[in-house]
């Protein structure tokens, strides 16, 4: 294996130029490099290629073009994370009130194994998952200023004030061993089946991680694909192999979602920053067009007419 050696600024400028890539302004250039970091920038390199097997930039590629689509990128991954925040904030609030509603507010009424699923086959998961809270409630019962409140003055801390520790993976992993009958309680909130709900979680939870640790995000892929919605239709996305070719996997499946569990006024704000920094990305490209980015990130043209969708028609095909 062929070891990476470390690059300088002028050596990296080097290989840009090299594959095509126009540098107008070099001390601009080593600035952002310095700053921003030659290996992120470079993994949006793949959008200006001349094709799959031609890896050189097309005619006319700008540093600064490559640099908005990374600018592009950080921008929609900032308003995605804020708005993934909203949604965890408000899982976390209905599924402590659910729960604490039902089966008390001491960790040892609401951490029973019985106030779970008593599915043979999810047990082992059901006590990991206790452990892992127990766990939560020891690291971080002295650390954080509303648990440490509750343990000094109270002696335990209510589910309520636990979930603001709780990573939203684990969150999204109790879901999945609850009762059924306290799943569609949480899930009805949203008007969504407990079934579904299961399959959104742990792609909200994957996309909160993603963002909050700054991964490339446009064209990004989950593993698990969301059922085909009512938005797929209307919206008129098209088929391949009978299989719609957006929504599915992509960016623009994780709007789908949002878009069923934030509020209206919530989503309608969400696009509408979503759509001004596509519309300052379009003004800012000139060897491809905006339709290029929309179709990696999974966007059909028409994607901002999921806004007028009323939540009546909110449900699944």
């Amino acid at each position: 294996m062929i070891e990476k050696q470390f690059k300088n600024l002028d050596e990296q400028i080097e290989i840009f130029k090299h594959k095509g890539l126009i540098i107008t302004d070099e001390k601009y250039t080593k600035n952002v490099l310095l700053r921003e970091n030659y290996f992120f920038l470079n993994g949006y390199r793949h959008l200006f290629f001349k094709s799959a097997t031609d890896k050189t930039f097309i005619k006319g590629t700008r540093f600064e073009e490559l640099y908005s689509v990374f600018l592009f990128d950080r921008s929609i991954r900032n308003v995605f994370f804020k708005y993934l925040l909203v949604i965890e904030n408000n899982l976390k609030s209905i599924t402590s009130y659910q729960l604490s509603k039902k089966y008390g507010y001491r960790e040892r009424d609401y951490l029973r194994a019985k106030n779970f699923t008593s599915a043979p086959e999810k047990q082992k998961q059901v006590n990991d998952l206790l452990k892992k809270m127990k766990r939560q409630i020891r690291v971080n019962g002295s650390q954080h200023s509303a648990t440490l409140h509750y343990v000094s003055n109270y002696g335990y801390i209510p589910l309520w004030i636990l979930v603001k520790v709780l990573s939203f993976g684990i969150v999204s992993e109790m879901f999945s061993i609850l009762k059924p009958e306290d799943q569609k309680e949480i899930s009805k909130v949203y008007h969504i089946e407990p079934e579904t709900f299961m399959v959104y979680l742990p792609i909200l939870a994957n996309y909160r991680n993603l963002c909050a640790h700054e991964d490339i995000l446009y064209e990004n892929k989950t593993q698990k694909e969301i059922d085909n919605t009512i938005y797929h239709q209307l919206l008129d996305i098209p088929k391949e192999n009978g299989e719609y070719i957006y929504g599915k996997n992509d960016l623009f499946a994780l709007l789908i979602i949002m878009k069923q569990m934030l509020q209206a006024e919530e989503y309608k704000n969400m696009t509408m920053e979503l759509d001004n920094i596509i519309q300052t990305l379009n003004y800012n490209l000139t060897t491809i067009k905006i339709g290029k980015v929309l179709k990696k990130m999974g966007f059909p043209m028409n994607w901002k007419d999921l806004t007028k969708i009323e939540r009546s028609v909110d449900i699944d095909e």
